[in-house]
Protein backbone atom coordinates (compact mmCIF):
# COMPACT_ATOMS: atom_id res chain seq x y z
CA UNK A 1 0.00 0.00 0.00
CA UNK A 2 1.43 3.43 -0.77
CA UNK A 3 1.37 6.23 1.77
CA UNK A 4 1.60 9.63 1.09
CA UNK A 5 2.09 12.53 3.35
CA UNK A 6 2.10 16.14 2.42
CA UNK A 7 4.44 19.28 3.87
CA UNK A 8 3.81 22.93 3.09
CA UNK A 9 6.84 24.80 2.86
CA UNK A 10 8.08 28.66 2.10
CA UNK A 11 5.94 31.92 1.73
CA UNK A 12 4.71 30.52 -0.78
CA UNK A 13 3.64 27.17 0.64
CA UNK A 14 5.08 24.62 -1.73
CA UNK A 15 3.68 21.11 -1.31
CA UNK A 16 6.43 18.64 -0.24
CA UNK A 17 5.71 15.02 -0.79
CA UNK A 18 6.90 11.64 1.10
CA UNK A 19 6.03 8.75 -0.94
CA UNK A 20 7.07 5.38 0.97
CA UNK A 21 5.50 1.69 0.59
CA UNK A 22 4.13 -1.03 3.50
CA UNK A 23 7.33 -2.68 4.52
CA UNK A 24 9.96 -0.95 3.07
CA UNK A 25 12.10 1.72 4.95
CA UNK A 26 12.75 3.64 2.13
CA UNK A 27 10.98 6.74 1.17
CA UNK A 28 10.35 9.50 -1.65
CA UNK A 29 10.81 13.02 -1.34
CA UNK A 30 8.98 15.36 -3.75
CA UNK A 31 9.72 18.63 -4.41
CA UNK A 32 11.84 19.78 -0.84
CA UNK A 33 11.14 23.33 -0.77
CA UNK A 34 12.31 23.88 2.54
CA UNK A 35 13.49 27.68 2.96
CA UNK A 36 14.28 27.24 6.52
CA UNK A 37 15.96 24.89 9.50
CA UNK A 38 12.53 24.75 11.37
CA UNK A 39 11.15 23.66 7.75
CA UNK A 40 13.96 20.95 7.69
CA UNK A 41 13.46 19.77 10.81
CA UNK A 42 9.54 19.19 10.64
CA UNK A 43 10.38 16.97 7.42
CA UNK A 44 13.59 15.01 8.71
CA UNK A 45 11.35 14.80 12.53
CA UNK A 46 8.75 12.84 10.24
CA UNK A 47 10.96 10.77 8.53
CA UNK A 48 12.38 9.65 12.11
CA UNK A 49 8.86 9.32 13.80
CA UNK A 50 8.37 6.75 10.70
CA UNK A 51 11.67 5.10 10.45
CA UNK A 52 12.24 6.24 6.94
CA UNK A 53 15.34 7.07 4.56
CA UNK A 54 14.95 8.35 1.57
CA UNK A 55 15.81 7.19 -1.82
CA UNK A 56 15.90 9.80 -3.87
CA UNK A 57 14.90 13.32 -4.46
CA UNK A 58 11.98 14.06 -7.17
CA UNK A 59 11.60 17.57 -8.51
CA UNK A 60 8.71 18.37 -10.84
CA UNK A 61 10.24 21.25 -12.16
CA UNK A 62 13.13 23.87 -11.27
CA UNK A 63 11.83 26.70 -9.52
CA UNK A 64 13.19 27.92 -6.44
CA UNK A 65 10.24 27.29 -4.21
CA UNK A 66 10.73 23.35 -5.38
CA UNK A 67 14.21 23.29 -5.17
CA UNK A 68 14.99 25.42 -2.27
CA UNK A 69 15.63 22.56 0.82
CA UNK A 70 17.43 20.22 -1.55
CA UNK A 71 21.03 20.98 -0.55
CA UNK A 72 19.88 20.93 2.77
CA UNK A 73 18.21 17.77 2.19
CA UNK A 74 21.49 16.29 0.78
CA UNK A 75 23.27 17.50 3.77
CA UNK A 76 21.85 14.85 5.54
CA UNK A 77 20.56 12.14 3.18
CA UNK A 78 23.24 11.76 -0.33
CA UNK A 79 20.66 10.67 -2.75
CA UNK A 80 20.25 11.27 -6.18
CA UNK A 81 18.17 14.04 -7.29
CA UNK A 82 16.48 13.57 -10.38
CA UNK A 83 14.54 16.37 -12.39
CA UNK A 84 14.53 17.07 -16.39
CA UNK A 85 17.03 18.66 -18.06
CA UNK A 86 15.18 21.54 -19.78
CA UNK A 87 14.51 23.12 -16.34
CA UNK A 88 18.45 23.77 -15.43
CA UNK A 89 18.71 27.00 -16.87
CA UNK A 90 15.84 28.11 -14.74
CA UNK A 91 17.21 26.58 -11.19
CA UNK A 92 20.81 28.23 -11.93
CA UNK A 93 18.94 31.23 -11.62
CA UNK A 94 18.74 32.52 -7.79
CA UNK A 95 14.75 33.20 -8.70
CA UNK A 96 13.94 30.72 -10.84
CA UNK A 97 12.33 32.89 -13.37
CA UNK A 98 10.20 34.97 -10.67
CA UNK A 99 11.77 38.38 -11.71
CA UNK A 100 10.64 41.33 -9.48
CA UNK A 101 10.59 38.84 -6.07
CA UNK A 102 14.36 39.05 -5.13
CA UNK A 103 13.86 41.20 -2.16
CA UNK A 104 12.32 39.53 1.04
CA UNK A 105 13.54 36.46 0.19
CA UNK A 106 16.39 34.43 1.30
CA UNK A 107 17.22 32.20 -1.72
CA UNK A 108 19.13 29.97 -1.67
CA UNK A 109 21.28 29.01 -4.78
CA UNK A 110 21.54 25.77 -6.15
CA UNK A 111 24.82 23.68 -6.44
CA UNK A 112 23.84 19.89 -7.17
CA UNK A 113 23.81 17.53 -9.79
CA UNK A 114 20.76 15.96 -11.10
CA UNK A 115 20.10 13.05 -13.29
CA UNK A 116 17.54 13.72 -16.18
CA UNK A 117 14.38 12.21 -16.69
CA UNK A 118 12.58 11.74 -19.85
CA UNK A 119 9.06 11.32 -20.91
CA UNK A 120 7.71 8.24 -20.49
CA UNK A 121 10.92 7.00 -18.06
CA UNK A 122 9.84 4.58 -15.76
CA UNK A 123 11.22 4.60 -12.54
CA UNK A 124 11.19 2.27 -9.81
CA UNK A 125 12.16 3.67 -6.26
CA UNK A 126 11.65 2.88 -2.44
CA UNK A 127 9.87 0.11 -3.95
CA UNK A 128 7.18 2.25 -5.71
CA UNK A 129 7.01 2.62 -9.49
CA UNK A 130 6.50 6.03 -11.00
CA UNK A 131 5.85 6.87 -14.63
CA UNK A 132 7.48 10.66 -15.71
CA UNK A 133 5.06 12.53 -17.89
CA UNK A 134 7.07 15.82 -19.74
CA UNK A 135 4.53 18.30 -19.05
CA UNK A 136 6.13 21.83 -20.26
CA UNK A 137 4.20 25.13 -20.13
CA UNK A 138 4.76 26.29 -16.38
CA UNK A 139 8.47 25.62 -17.52
CA UNK A 140 10.00 23.97 -20.06
CA UNK A 141 11.11 20.96 -18.15
CA UNK A 142 8.04 20.29 -15.90
CA UNK A 143 6.95 16.92 -15.37
CA UNK A 144 4.39 14.89 -13.42
CA UNK A 145 4.72 11.50 -12.07
CA UNK A 146 2.36 8.74 -11.88
CA UNK A 147 1.85 6.13 -10.06
CA UNK A 148 -0.38 4.21 -12.28
CA UNK A 149 -0.44 1.31 -9.44
CA UNK A 150 -2.37 3.66 -6.91
CA UNK A 151 -4.12 6.06 -9.40
CA UNK A 152 -2.05 8.90 -8.22
CA UNK A 153 -0.17 11.80 -9.75
CA UNK A 154 2.29 14.18 -8.58
CA UNK A 155 0.85 17.14 -10.67
CA UNK A 156 3.33 20.13 -9.52
CA UNK A 157 2.54 23.67 -10.88
CA UNK A 158 0.81 21.77 -14.11
CA UNK A 159 -2.54 21.43 -13.20
CA UNK A 160 -4.03 22.56 -9.75
CA UNK A 161 -7.18 22.16 -7.78
CA UNK A 162 -9.63 24.52 -9.90
CA UNK A 163 -6.43 25.93 -11.89
CA UNK A 164 -3.78 25.75 -13.85
CA UNK A 165 -0.02 26.34 -13.90
CA UNK A 166 0.69 30.30 -14.44
CA UNK A 167 2.53 31.07 -17.23
CA UNK A 168 3.91 34.56 -17.46
CA UNK A 169 7.55 33.03 -15.69
CA UNK A 170 10.45 32.57 -18.06
CA UNK A 171 10.12 29.58 -19.75
CA UNK A 172 6.11 29.58 -19.82
CA UNK A 173 3.70 29.55 -22.73
CA UNK A 174 0.30 28.57 -22.16
CA UNK A 175 -0.51 26.94 -25.23
CA UNK A 176 2.18 24.68 -24.36
CA UNK A 177 0.96 23.97 -21.07
CA UNK A 178 -2.95 23.41 -22.10
CA UNK A 179 -1.09 20.65 -24.88
CA UNK A 180 0.68 19.03 -22.26
CA UNK A 181 -2.77 19.26 -19.85
CA UNK A 182 -4.98 17.46 -22.75
CA UNK A 183 -2.58 15.33 -23.81
CA UNK A 184 -0.73 13.80 -20.63
CA UNK A 185 -2.63 14.76 -17.95
CA UNK A 186 -6.19 14.71 -18.30
CA UNK A 187 -6.54 11.28 -20.50
CA UNK A 188 -5.54 9.69 -17.26
CA UNK A 189 -8.31 8.00 -15.15
CA UNK A 190 -10.95 10.15 -13.49
CA UNK A 191 -10.33 8.30 -9.87
CA UNK A 192 -6.63 9.58 -10.48
CA UNK A 193 -5.97 11.43 -7.22
CA UNK A 194 -3.91 14.50 -8.01
CA UNK A 195 -1.45 16.06 -5.48
CA UNK A 196 -0.62 19.54 -7.21
CA UNK A 197 2.25 21.76 -6.28
CA UNK A 198 0.52 24.28 -3.97
CA UNK A 199 -2.66 23.67 -2.32
CA UNK A 200 -5.60 21.37 -1.65
CA UNK A 201 -5.31 18.01 -3.23
CA UNK A 202 -8.08 16.93 -6.09
CA UNK A 203 -8.75 14.39 -8.72
CA UNK A 204 -8.74 14.11 -12.30
CA UNK A 205 -12.58 13.34 -12.52
CA UNK A 206 -12.91 16.60 -10.40
CA UNK A 207 -10.83 18.68 -12.41
CA UNK A 208 -12.82 17.63 -15.68
CA UNK A 209 -16.12 18.48 -14.37
CA UNK A 210 -15.14 22.44 -12.48
CA UNK A 211 -12.18 23.55 -13.48
CA UNK A 212 -12.44 26.41 -15.40
CA UNK A 213 -9.11 26.20 -17.36
CA UNK A 214 -10.40 22.86 -18.55
CA UNK A 215 -14.25 23.43 -20.03
CA UNK A 216 -15.14 23.20 -23.38
CA UNK A 217 -16.10 26.21 -23.76
CA UNK A 218 -12.13 27.31 -23.17
CA UNK A 219 -11.09 25.28 -26.86
CA UNK A 220 -10.74 27.39 -30.05
CA UNK A 221 -13.91 27.54 -31.71
CA UNK A 222 -13.17 25.93 -35.65
CA UNK A 223 -15.93 27.88 -37.26
CA UNK A 224 -14.83 31.12 -35.76
CA UNK A 225 -13.72 33.98 -38.42
CA UNK A 226 -12.00 36.90 -37.60
CA UNK A 227 -14.56 39.23 -38.81
CA UNK A 228 -16.66 37.82 -36.18
CA UNK A 229 -20.80 36.37 -37.32
CA UNK A 230 -22.59 39.18 -38.89
CA UNK A 231 -26.20 40.10 -37.09
CA UNK A 232 -29.19 40.16 -38.47
CA UNK A 233 -31.95 42.72 -37.81
CA UNK A 234 -31.70 46.44 -36.15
Amino acid sequence: MLHTRIFQFNPLETNCVVLWADENPACIVADPGMSSPDGVARLTGFLKEKGLTPEAILLTHGHFDHVWGVMRLLELYPVPVYMHPADKDIMSQITGGFRGMEKGFEFLKSRFSTRDLQDGDELSLAGIGLKVLHTPGHSPGSVCFYVKEDNLLLSGDTLFAGSIGRTDLAGGDYDTLMDSLLKKVMVLPGETDVIPGHGQPTSIAREAQANPFLQPFNEPDADWTQDGIPIQGI
